[in-house]
């Protein structure tokens, strides 16, 4: 209440289309593969690929109604990646404002590597701090994980 005098920030929009369902689907699937589920105050979902990071996006927006200003970034490049460039790069791609990222994390580089084709522009990490969204997103989760979404085939959930 005392961060949101308002009322809930969120709301959940049951999907009620084909493309509705596919995109609460694979925002699940994203957070449940990719996203951070250990800090219980935020959503967060870090990859190199602004096309996965655009589709998680998509799913809070339209999901649950999450403005783009609520969203915050953060950017984790090499030693080898101009950070100017990165940041252009990733708001550029997202359509975001650079002042929604934070402090640019450097790593140094460990040498030749492959990373550099997979990793041109760093990782990106996407978050929206919201607690209640969080369990919401998590609960949705748990009840994938006790779906026998596998009939006909050897595996099963636990």
């Amino acid at each position: 209440q005392k961060h949101n005098p308002n009322g809930d920030p969120f709301s959940f929009l049951t999907p009620t289309t084909q493309k509705a369902h596919f995109l609460f689907g694979l925002g699940l699937g994203l957070y449940w593969g990719e996203g951070n589920k250990k800090n219980l105050y935020s959503v967060r979902l870090g990859n190199t690929d602004p096309e996965l990071i655009k589709a998680f996006m998509c799913f809070l927006k339209e999901t649950y109604k999450i403005p783009e200003t609520k969203f915050r970034f953060g950017l984790q490049i090499f030693t080898d990646i101009n950070s100017a460039d990165a940041l252009r790069f990733w708001a550029k791609h997202l359509c975001v404002s650079p002042k929604q990222f934070g402090k640019v994390i450097i790593t140094p580089s460990r040498g030749a590597g492959t990373y550099k084709t997979k990793s041109k522009y760093g990782v990106l990490t996407v978050s929206v701090s919201n607690k209640k969204l969080r369990n919401t997103i998590c609960s949705e989760i748990e009840k994938l994980r006790k779906m026998d979404y596998c009939s006909g085939c050897s595996f099963k959930p636990m």
